[in-house]
């Protein structure tokens, strides 16, 4: 069970608490429902109120979230934690470690070592990455704190960075191109005019004589949506066979989530995290000459 605590300041005086709660702090429908159903679920300076009730100024807030866990623990799991709270953690997930269980991944993901860190609490990744792209992962620790950090105002700035075939000699671009499965593949998608709109913005940070670094925005979130788009226009990423890049030199994806920024989903400070890309990508760069970004690691802001 997780417990919060809210001042009421003087904006608020004399309105319901449930208004209280949906304006100042983001609370949904749905989990000012789910407190309803709680015992003393919500309490105003340490007394029982109902949702319609209305709150003071100085008054003092505590509200009650159940959390479930669902997955099976797995400490023997490792990925680096770059920041941790109350609400969120943030995880540099490592290559070949999957952030969901799947048929032939039960217990060696994201999810799993999440279950052994945050014992009883459900795992709610607010950013994917696929199987062999590493870096930064965020995960909210209750249902307020995954509504916040998904709402269009709070919405996470990722940008990530990637390697791709051959010299892309514009200094910036945008690719906007819908992404649709491919016939019955569970996996691999395709460019297609059914699909969804999926938009993405890149910079050319160095480039070498047949490959260029690249700093990449999603617009939108699609699945394999760097990978399919570099593909798209003759630029495939370094160690996608998938979609078209060679894995001689590099054996996973030369893509990397390495810098997050966003508002904290309860205390709305900004955050700014950054992750230094990984050792074989910065061998690949070493091997293409080129120069890797500057990026520390851990938390900027």
């Amino acid at each position: 069970m997780r417990i919060l605590e809210y001042r009421v300041n003087s904006k608020y005086n004399g309105v319901q608490v449930s208004e209280f709660l949906k304006c100042e702090y983001g609370f949904s429908r749905r989990i000012i429902t789910a407190i309803k159903r709680i015992d003393d679920g919500i309490l105003r300076n340490g007394q029982h109120i109902r949702m319609v009730d209305p709150v003071y100024s100085g008054d003092i807030i505590t509200v009650k979230l159940a959390e479930r866990g669902t997955l099976e623990p797995n400490g023997d799991l490792n990925a680096a934690i770059i920041y941790h709270d109350e609400g969120i953690i943030i995880f540099d997930k490592p290559v070949d470690m999957p952030v969901h269980p799947s048929f032939n991944h039960y217990n060696d993901t994201l999810g799993n070592l999440y279950a052994h860190i945050c014992k009883g609490r459900t795992f709610r990744p607010i950013n994917r990455l696929d199987r062999n792209t590493s870096g930064l992962c965020i995960v909210a620790k209750n249902a307020l704190a995954a509504v916040n950090l998904q709402k269009g105002d709070n919405a996470i700035d990722k940008t990530y960075f990637a390697i791709c075939h051959g010299r892309i000699n514009d200094d910036s671009g945008v690719i906007d191109a819908p992404i649709a499965r491919q016939g019955d593949s569970i996996i691999k998608r395709i460019i297609s005019d059914s699909g969804q709109k999926a938009i993405t913005e890149f910079t050319a940070i160095s480039r070498a004589e047949d490959a260029t670094l690249l700093k990449i925005k999603l617009v939108t979130g699609r699945t394999h949506q760097i990978r399919v788009h570099f593909s798209h226009i003759g630029h495939p990423l370094f160690g996608d066979d998938l979609y078209g890049g060679s894995n001689e030199l590099i054996s996973e994806h030369a893509l990397h989530c390495g810098e997050l920024s966003f508002h904290h989903p309860i205390s709305d400070g900004k955050i700014l995290v950054q992750s230094p890309l990984r050792h074989n990508m910065l061998d690949l760069l070493n091997e293409l000459g080129i120069c890797p970004p500057e990026l520390k690691s851990g938390e900027v802001e």
